[in-house]
């Protein structure tokens, strides 16, 4: 027992050794405690937990777009049974060029497509069931929505991926777990296959009774090893374990953001085990403060998506035609997603044409606009400089003169891990220090908004970090501020 302790320590010792010299050593997705660490120790650890490379990737698309599709844009329900006839999908005018076009121009960077609802229905003429594009009317049963999509996004230059429900309300095999699971990877495969490269597969968690009365027990390590093999360079989704959940469906995020967490999916119950130990979930407020670090045995570099809707609805409804979010409410969803170190992936649901409404896309004309319009330039002079901040350390920006500004934007490097656990920003005005906002956690990225001000300079002091913080950028804009869809500059009064 002796000799099995002093090699742990050793271990040990040589990783904290060459994390002080600042070397190279990182965890790449996941570290594992030695049982015999302090604290202390283990919140310095975790300092050096990084993205993969797909991570990081990932990251840096910040706006992904969701399109809900499928047999529920045609019988006006969120959610069908499985028993719809195919006959009632038969988009009039389907247009995916318009779809990628519209997306891209407003700055998203991913589609991700359901390519099976719960319903079960597939857009794809798959050979696992005639609930599919092929049992319907549209292009006389001979479309392919997929690829279709696929094809357009690779025009494009837009990266694709795609949602694929494990509940299926139309399958026989549903409840009867070996069999469905079966079932379920056969149709993972045919899209992994035949479709070239995919980016991101999201799978949701809803799970229920098949037509014998049994709850279908997925198989997850089953379905990893399955895209593992077929797409590595794909990032595995909610129930995945290379993107989270941030917990809600509004739009909000935390504002302190770890992506350094011991939360994984319950995919298996040695994992839901130590979750509820910790008493995390995915809607849980803390995910990854020094008390959950200092009682974790396993961390895992886990970043959060936010998902929500344009519309109430996931899917495309007339009477929502009205209801799409207004230009100030995506601004402030934006703000509270990539603006708090996560990834936004914004529904919107094309109509029965098979095409995105006139609405929606003038919405992301506008949100794609005021985007660019406020980001495009930013107002200090030497944000670019990398920064090594040790806890309590400053470091002053110049200011463009004559610029007014309300917004700063702050970034580590993620490539060298998350560390900042508390920043303030100052303004010098009139001849002294005044202090304009101060957050927690930074991350890839982080947006502060405040009061509109004509500084000469910045100034950001590093109060609390967990190692030495690897700053990448630092940089403030002016956003103006939206009155009934129109932006008011207070520099002209307009």
């Amino acid at each position: 027992m002796k000799k099995i302790i002093i090699s742990g320590l050793c271990v040990f010792l040589l990783l904290l050794s060459a994390c002080n010299q600042r070397a190279n050593t990182y965890f790449e997705k996941k570290l594992t405690y030695p049982e015999i660490l302090t604290s202390d120790q283990k919140v310095k650890l975790a300092a050096y937990v990084v993205p993969t490379q797909q991570q990081y990737e990932w990251q840096q698309q910040e706006l992904t777009a969701f399109i809900h599709f499928g047999m529920n844009t045609f019988t006006g329900r969120e959610w069908g049974d499985g028993s719809e006839n195919p006959a009632l999908f038969n988009p009039t005018d389907f247009d995916a060029d318009q779809w990628v076009s519209t997306l891209q121009e407003a700055g998203f960077k991913m589609i991700l497509l359901t390519a099976k609802h719960h319903d079960g229905f597939c857009l794809w003429p798959t050979r696992t069931t005639t609930h599919s594009v092929a049992s319907s009317p549209w292009r006389n049963g001979q479309g392919d929505v997929v690829r279709t999509v696929k094809e357009a996004c690779d025009r494009k230059d837009m990266k694709f991926g795609i949602y694929l429900s494990p509940w299926d309300r139309n399958a026989e095999s549903y409840g009867d777990s070996p069999r469905y699971n079966t079932f379920f990877v056969e149709q993972l495969t045919e899209l992994l296959t035949n479709y070239g490269e995919v980016h991101e597969i999201w799978l949701d968690g809803a799970n229920g009774e098949g037509l014998n009365g049994k709850v279908q027990e997925y198989d997850w390590a089953r379905f990893y090893h399955v895209i593992d093999s077929l797409q590595p360079k794909a990032v595995k989704a909610i129930m995945g374990d290379d993107v989270r959940w941030v917990g809600n469906e509004s739009g909000l995020g935390r504002e302190t953001e770890w992506s350094v967490t011991p939360l994984q999916p319950d995919i298996n119950e040695a994992t839901a085990i130590e979750n509820r130990r910790l008493e995390i979930t995915p809607t849980a407020d803390d995910l990854g403060s020094r008390d959950l670090i200092e009682r974790s045995q396993t961390l895992h570099w886990y970043p959060s998506e936010v998902d929500v809707s344009i519309r109430p609805g996931w899917f495309y409804h007339p009477e929502e035609d009205h209801q799409v979010k207004t230009l100030a409410k995506l601004v402030d969803i934006y703000f509270q997603s990539v603006g708090m170190n996560s990834v936004l992936l914004l529904n919107i649901p094309p109509d029965t044409r098979g095409r995105l409404h006139e609405t929606d896309v003038e919405r992301l004309r506008q949100f794609g606009n005021y985007i660019e319009n406020t980001f495009d330039k930013g107002k200090l002079v030497d944000g670019d400089m990398p920064w090594k901040a040790r806890s309590g350390t400053s470091r002053e920006y110049n200011v463009v003169p004559d610029e007014t500004i309300n917004t700063v934007m702050l970034q580590e490097d993620i490539r060298k891990g998350q560390r900042v656990e508390k920043f303030i920003v100052e303004g010098f005005i009139d001849n002294k220090w005044i202090k304009l906002t101060e957050g927690t956690t930074i991350g890839y990225k982080r947006l502060l908004q405040f009061g509109n001000t004509s500084p000469s300079r910045l100034r950001v002091t590093i109060n609390d970090t967990r190692d030495i913080a690897n700053i990448k950028k630092v940089d403030a804009f002016f956003a103006a501020s939206i009155e009934n869809g129109i932006k008011e500059d207070p520099r002209t009064n307009k």
